[in-house]
């Protein structure tokens, strides 16, 4: 599908955490001229405050969908040794051998988790998403994560205990579907970079703002966008100001939408 096109209509929505840019529309869900009117939910995530003036608890997380590894993003998380949670698809570990050795050779910075085999979004109708034609049926969502999950283990990855879908959207079937495997599913408070389609100062600035008990989307895919810069900048403030970066399993959370129950 276009990349200008589908870039707009992240833009246009607001509120883009998917980079499916580089997601292909199944050949299945071509027919489909419009969405059907199905309730979506985009679940947001909190962890557990430090209440420590000075020092805000943040949870870094980053989306591994397609493409190639960013590291401007890699390389100062390593650097400053900032904890991240990285959510990888089957796609992106197979196109990024260096990237996650680099992964697995800093456990104590990298916690790997969900996000899916062939990153389409988690809803068990069939509805389109930011343009992208959803798993469509309870088969396929548990397709989508059992497929990530064994590309994950493949890889040497431990298994994950975490899943974030492609859109970040899911209807509440799908949720009850996906925790019942076993997963929490991952929301966020912090848009950091829409998608990886925000300039570098916008990002910079929406992530540096970032609070105590936050958790932070961003990507680390897309290494010739502007956004990675922002992200990369934005690491170096937050730890200047003295946060505490912690990775989702390291503290309590709190989800809506029974995510996390």
């Amino acid at each position: 599908m276009n990349r200008i096109l589908l870039a707009s209509a992240f833009l246009l929505a607001g509120l883009s955490t998917l980079c499916a840019a580089e997601t292909p529309l199944p050949a299945a869900a071509a027919p489909l001229m419009k969405s059907p009117a199905v309730k979506l939910v985009e679940p947001h995530l909190h962890i557990a405050r430090s209440n420590l003036a000075g020092h805000a608890r943040i949870a870094l997380t980053f989306d591994a969908c397609m493409g190639q590894a960013d590291e401007r993003i890699l390389s100062t998380l390593v650097r400053e040794r900032i904890p991240a949670t990285i959510f990888v698809t089957a796609r992106w570990l197979k196109r990024n051998p260096a990237a996650l050795a680099v992964f697995l050779q800093n456990p104590d910075l990298f916690e790997l988790e969900n996000h899916g085999e062939n990153h389409i979004p988690a809803v068990d109708t069939p509805t389109l998403v930011y343009g992208i034609a959803s798993a469509g049926s309870p088969q396929a969502v548990r397709q989508e994560v059992e497929g990530g999950a064994a590309a994950m283990l493949a890889s040497g990855i431990p298994a994950p205990h975490w899943f974030r879908g492609s859109t970040a959207k899911y209807d509440l079937s799908a949720i009850g579907e996906i925790r019942a495997m076993g997963y929490r599913i991952a929301g966020y408070s912090v848009n950091g970079d829409g998608g990886s389609l925000l300039g570098a100062a916008i990002t910079e600035k929406r992530i540096a703002s970032a609070k105590d008990g936050d958790v932070v989307i961003s990507h680390i895919n897309q290494p010739t966008h502007a956004a990675g810069e922002g992200v990369a900048k934005a690491l170096v403030d937050l730890k200047a100001k003295g946060t505490e970066f912690v990775r989702l399993d390291d503290v309590e959370d709190m989800g809506d939408d029974k995510t996390t129950e």
